[in-house]
């Protein structure tokens, strides 16, 4: 793609993201989304795919209709009390439609579908946007909103994210779309939350796009979609592969791991609102999304591929990892010791 191209859709990412994180008005935030939306579609899109073009429909029909739901929330709240500002969104019938907005602007269960095909048609940098930079302004309307949402809607939306997140996963082949069912798995940790503890929320979300953006980047060096290709993959760069398989359990949530903090302090907060059913629920609906990052994690570590045919080693590369990298890779596996110091910032 053309420098100038590329530097004007960023720019307008950038831009869209800002004006909506920093709007208190519905139209300013409603502006924000669609000029995100807009400038992300040349980039799913620019492989001239036939894959790539379906992907780039599939998100804009799909963010279009959200974004729609948005601005008719809000102009049904305005019509009953007079209020444009986002954090006075008091109409019950506005708070459940936002909520089904902003779930199918995350790919929240059931609004889930369009999220694996279009990560599929799209590149792993793209990839990696849609998974973190494009989900932080739906997650801060629903920050500002929080207050005013259904707590029994967003638990059941969030307990199905985490039950379809896991098991719609395990049967995957494609790396991408078992990052994007993970994904739609930890929306279902976010949503749980967002009502009684948000700034769990935020410090989930940042974890998350820290750990993600760690896995996309790996891939991307190593050049890997497929877990076939990912078995053969480890005498390309051996100790990037070790780092993946940690950040991969890191994802997963395992203890002593950055990624265990958040389900941790999520549990805890449910347990203090008396909803330990719920907390139970949602831990064992975890243990499905364990299963396939451990099935990743054997396909990132294996040295012998557990079939007979033959495969074609891969060239080791001297290229020196990239140092982004490297700190995210850090980050990801070595945050646990220091949640003290976390939680007093967030």
């Amino acid at each position: 793609m053309n420098p100038q191209a590329s530097l004007i859709f960023a720019t307008s990412l950038l831009l869209g993201t800002t004006i909506t994180i920093s709007s208190n008005h519905w139209i300013m935030a409603w502006t924000g989304l669609e000029i995100n939306t807009l400038a992300i579609l040349p980039l799913i899109s620019k492989s001239h795919h036939p894959r790539a073009i379906e992907a780039a429909t599939k998100y804009f029909l799909t963010q279009a209709a959200a974004s729609a739901l948005v601005l008719f929330s809000s102009m049904t709240n305005a019509w009953h009390t007079g209020q444009w500002d986002i954090t006075q969104l008091t109409h019950p019938m506005s708070c459940l439609i936002l909520t089904s907005a902003i779930a199918m602007k995350l790919g929240l269960v059931p609004f889930h579908f369009w999220f694996p095909e279009v990560l599929q048609g799209s590149t792993l940098t793209t990839g990696l946007l849609l998974s973190t930079a494009m989900k932080l302004p739906p997650i801060t309307l629903l920050y500002m909103t929080s207050p005013s949402l259904n707590p029994t809607l967003l638990t059941t939306l969030a307990i199905l994210s985490a039950a379809l997140g896991g098991w719609m996963g395990l049967n995957q082949t494609q790396i991408r779309k078992i990052l994007a069912f993970s994904s739609i798995s930890h929306l279902g940790w976010m949503a749980i939350i967002i009502i009684y503890n948000p700034k769990l929320t935020l410090l989930n979300f940042y974890l998350y796009a820290m750990m993600t953006a760690t896995v996309f980047l790996t891939l991307n060096t190593i050049k890997v979609l497929k877990l076939s290709t990912l078995m053969t993959a480890w005498t390309k760069i051996p100790s990037l592969n070790a780092m993946l398989l940690l950040t991969l359990l890191s994802l997963a949530g395992l203890p002593p791991l950055t990624g265990f903090l958040p389900k941790w302090l999520i549990i805890q907060e449910l347990t203090k609102q008396e909803m330990a059913p719920a907390a139970t629920l949602i831990s064992l609906l975890s243990l499905l999304s364990l299963f396939f990052y451990l099935r990743l994690a054997y396909c990132t570590t294996i040295t012998l591929p557990p079939h007979t045919t033959n495969h074609m080693k891969q060239w080791r590369t001297n290229k020196p990892t990239n140092i982004t990298i490297a700190i995210l890779t850090t980050m990801s596996v070595m945050l646990l010791p220091i949640s003290p110091m976390i939680l007093t910032i967030v």
